[in-house]
């Protein structure tokens, strides 16, 4: 994937390419490609037969967790892979599915817990999810560890990449006793950059309108049940991100303001101490959502990271093929480095 080039139909390193990449794979794409057999229902290889699990969080509130896992599997028979979703994103999203069937062709249980709210049903609690919420991914890293065995293999997609390196950053030399490998994929590294890139120009009226189209209902749901716990004029008058977060995310998660929350939950400038488990950051440098002068250099991160900045790719696109496509080229790439960190000793299934 670090040497990654667009089929030649949706090529292109500059930023119509990047859109274009970006935005055909999430809409249009496969998650499998043609010589993959799919163990799915002919005709809706789109859905996939999850088993649902309702976990109740230390503080009251619950998150549900899908996973898929081999016939008659039991813990130790094959690796873990676990997968931290984007911002909006579920069990269902392209790059969840196309990771999920990377899994299954290979024998490996496969887990996508749900940030709170993005599960279908609005959470208990006033708090949401936010790009640095380390202390959840560790309360999840360390259940699934115990209910499905570990050490697990993490990928995290955008932001949820982003918690998963700020949480392997938090937990130092005892993240290696929960997970073998960790990977993010297409995260905003740097949130102040991101978070302004994703406010201009055609990123504004495309993707920033799209997130708030879900963000907005869920925090006025919020209202309902939590009175005055935030400016409801407010937030329906928040024009993008940076206003929502000022208006939602820094005060229900003990930030003092955007700028705070982004500067403190951004994972770039902890690379540089990463040392204890082996860390796979891969970035597009034509990705809508991160310019390409944020991401880090290899001085910038420590002895256990390994960077991949391709020069094609969008924001968690990477298509592959003849239209209209398919995504199996990222986990191939990406779920392959983890294996090759896996506990070893495990029977796969080839």
């Amino acid at each position: 994937m670090q040497h990654y080039r667009a089929p030649i139909w949706m090529a292109g390193s500059g930023p119509i390419g990047g859109h274009i990449q970006t935005i055909w794979p999430a809409l249009f794409s496969r998650a499998h490609s043609p010589e993959d057999i799919v163990a799915a229902t002919p005709g809706h290889e789109h859905k996939l037969n999850y088993t649902r699990q309702r976990w109740d969080t230390p503080d009251g509130d619950f998150i549900d967790v899908d996973s898929l896992v081999p016939p008659g599997w039991s813990p130790g028979d094959s690796p873990v892979l676990v997968l931290f979703h984007g911002l909006e994103g579920s069990s269902q999203s392209h790059y969840s599915r196309a990771f999920a069937l990377w899994a299954q062709q290979r024998g490996w249980a496969y887990v996508v817990p749900h940030f709170r709210g993005c599960s279908g049903e609005l959470n208990r609690a006033p708090r949401f999810y936010h790009s640095g919420d380390h202390e959840e991914v560790d309360w999840i890293l360390r259940r699934v560890s115990t209910q499905w065995g570990g050490p697990v293999s993490a990928v995290g997609i955008s932001l949820g990449g982003n918690a998963l390196l700020r949480w392997a950053q938090e937990a130092g030399s005892t993240a290696a006793s929960v997970t073998s490998a960790v990977a993010a994929v297409c995260s905003p590294l740097d949130l102040t950059a991101a978070g302004h890139a994703i406010g201009s120009g055609f990123n504004r009226v495309s993707y920033n309108r799209m997130f708030l189209q879900t963000l907005k209902p869920k925090a006025l749901a919020k209202l309902k049940t939590y009175p005055g716990l935030f400016d409801a004029q407010a937030l329906a008058a928040a024009p993008d991100l940076y206003a929502y977060d000022a208006v939602v995310t820094a005060p229900l998660h003990g930030f003092a303001s955007t700028e705070d929350y982004w500067q403190r939950c951004s994972s770039k400038p902890g690379l540089k101490a990463m040392k204890h488990v082996p860390t796979l950051v891969l970035n597009a440098l034509n990705d809508p959502f991160i310019p390409a002068w944020s991401l880090p250099g290899r001085d910038d991160v420590g002895p256990a990271v390994t960077l991949w900045q391709p020069r094609q790719g969008g924001h968690v696109g990477f298509p592959a093929g003849r239209p209209p496509g398919h995504v199996a080229a990222l986990p191939q790439s990406v779920a392959s480095w983890l294996a090759q960190h896996a506990p070893k000793g495990h029977s796969r299934r080839r």
